[in-house]
C-alpha cells in the first residue's frame, strides 16, 4: 500500500519528481514576505511545546477550530496548551480535503520525523514527539528556518518600528554565511487608511519619531520619505500594502491638503474625500519606491474583521476574515499608469484574493511590461485562501495562457509560523 504522504507527495509523473527531486529539493528559499517576528528571530529561543510552536496566533487553524464547535477557550482563550493541542487533534480529521491536513502531515514529518495521521489516538504521542525536540536548541528558531533551507526572510514592518531587532540582528549575525539574512519590508497602511479612527493618533506619533511637525500633507509626505530611507538604511528592498483595491482617483495638491488639514482637525471625510486622500498618498509612494529602487507589492481584495463582536474582544488578525468582491481592474490600470506615464513605476507585485480576478492580473501585467527588466511587474502566488492546491494550479495555469510563467516570481509563506515552509 502506498504510504501517506511519501517523498513523492503530488508528484504524479516521472518529469514531476525528477524536477522535484534533482532540482527544487535542495534549493534555498528566498521567502521576500511574511510576517515572522523580528524580535523572536533575534532572541533564537526554542518553544516550550508543539501548541507554542502551531496554534499561538494561527488564525487558519482557529478558523477551523470554530467550524468544528470548538469553543474560543480553546483557540485563544486560557486553555491549557495540551487541552488546545487535543482540540486541534480532534479538528484534524475534519479537515480532510482542506490544506491545512496536508500541511500539518508535511510539517510533523520534515521537522519531527512523525509519520503517523494526527488523531485523538495519536494526539497525545505525536505532543510529546515534537514538543521534546522543540525544547532543544537544535530546534531554536533560526534553526527551524535553516531545516528549511530559508537563506532570506524579509517581515513586513511599520514605518513607525524603529527596527532595533532588525539592526541587532545584523549586527549579531554579520556576514556569516551560515546565518538567515533578515530584511525589513515597508508597510505603511495605517498612514493610506485615513478613515480609520487611529488615523491622527498615528500621526502624531509618526511626527515625533521624525522630529517635527506634521500639519500638512506635503510635511507628511516628507514624513514618509524620512522612514523609508531609513529602511532602505537597514537593508529594505521592498514594500506591501494590504488594501481591499487602489484608490486612483483624480487629486490635485489642493485637494489633498484641505482633505488632510479637515481630518487633523476631525471633521468627517466623505467616501469622495477618502479616496482621493488615499489616491494622492498611493502615487506619492509609487514614486517615492521607484526613487528607492524597491520592489513594490500590493495585496487586493481581502475584507478584513467581518465579525465585529470577535473585533471587539479580541482584536485584527485573529481568523475573522474573507475574500471580498471589490472592483479591481480600472483603478489599478489607472494607478498603474499614471506612474508608468512619467517612467516613475516601479517593480511590482499584485496579488488578489478573489480568483474572480484571476484574469484581470493576470492580463494587467501586460500592460505595463516595458521591456526595460526581465518580469518587471508581476502577478503574484495564490494567496491566503488561495494558497492552496486548487488555487494555485489555477493561478499557474492562467498565467501560462496570458503571460510567461517561465518569469513568475514565485511561492512565499505569507506566514507567522516558522514551521510553515514545507508548505
Amino acid at each position: 500500500m502506498k504510504a501517506f504522504l511519501d517523498e513523492n507527495f503530488l508528484l504524479k509523473t516521472k518529469t514531476a519528481q525528477t524536477l522535484y527531486h534533482e532540482y527544487a529539493k535542495d534549493m534555498p528559499i528566498i521567502d521576500y514576505h511574511n510576517h515572522l517576528p523580528p524580535d523572536q528571530i533575534l532572541a533564537d529561543g526554542t518553544f516550550g511545546n508543539l501548541t507554542q510552536a502551531w496554534l499561538y496566533g494561527d488564525h487558519y487553524k482557529w478558523r477551523a477550530m470554530r467550524s468544528n464547535g470548538i469553543s474560543e477557550q480553546y483557540c485563544t482563550g486560557n486553555a491549557s496548551d495540551y487541552q488546545k493541542f487535543e482540540k486541534w487533534a480532534d479538528t484534524m480529521p475534519y479537515t480532510m480535503r482542506n490544506p491545512l491536513y496536508h500541511w500539518s502531515h508535511l510539517e510533523l514529518q520534515r521537522y519531527f520525523g512523525i509519520h503517523e495521521v494526527l488523531s485523538p489516538n495519536t494526539a497525545k504521542a505525536t505532543y510529546d514527539n515534537a514538543s521534546e525536540k522543540l525544547k532543544t536548541r537544535e530546534y531554536s528558531i533560526r534553526n527551524l528556518l535553516k531545516m528549511a533551507k530559508a537563506t532570506t526572510v524579509c517581515t513586513t514592518d511599520d514605518p513607525l518600528d524603529d527596527l532595533a531587532h532588525h539592526a541587532a540582528y545584523k549586527a549579531e549575525t554579520g556576514n556569516k554565511t551560515d546565518e538567515v539574512t533578515m530584511l525589513p519590508a515597508f508597510r505603511p497602511d495605517k498612514f493610506i487608511l485615513i478613515e480609520n479612527p487611529q488615523f491622527n493618533s498615528f500621526i502624531e506619533r509618526l511626527s515625533m519619531l521624525v522630529g517635527s511637525e506634521i500639519s500638512d500633507f506635503e510635511s507628511l509626505k516628507a514624513a514618509l520619505k524620512s522612514r523609508a530611507e531609513f529602511f532602505k538604511s537597514q537593508g529594505c528592498k521592498i514594500s506591501d500594502h494590504g488594501l481591499e483595491r487602489i484608490s486612483a482617483e483624480p487629486f490635485t495638491d489642493e485637494n489633498l491638503q484641505s482633505i488632510f488639514k479637515k481630518k487633523l482637525e476631525n471633521k468627517t471625510l466623505s467616501p469622495q474625500e477618502i479616496e482621493i486622500y488615499k489616491s494622492g498618498v498611493l502615487h506619492f509612494l509609487g514614486k517615492l519606491y521607484h526613487e528607492l529602487g524597491w520592489v513594490q507589492q500590493f495585496h487586493l481584495g481581502a475584507m478584513r474583521n467581518n465579525n465585529l463582536r470577535a473585533m471587539r474582544t479580541l482584536g485584527p488578525d485573529t481568523g475573522w476574515d474573507s475574500i471580498g468582491d471589490f472592483a479591481q481592474g480600472r483603478s489599478l490600470s489607472t494607478f498603474l499608469g499614471k506612474l508608468d506615464e512619467n517612467d516613475q513605476l516601479a517593480k511590482t507585485v499584485i496579488y488578489n484574493l478573489n480568483p474572480s480576478d484571476n484574469h484581470i492580473m493576470a492580463t494587467m501585467i501586460g500592460n505595463f511590461n516595458d521591456g526595460s527588466t526581465v518580469g518587471k511587474i508581476q502577478w503574484g502566488s495564490g494567496w491566503w485562501f488561495l494558497d492552496q492546491k486548487d488555487g494555485m494550479e489555477n493561478q499557474l495555469n492562467t498565467l501560462s495562457n496570458l503571460g510567461l510563467l517561465s518569469r513568475f516570481i514565485g511561492m512565499l509563506t505569507d506566514s507567522r509560523s516558522f514551521l510553515s515552509f514545507p508548505r
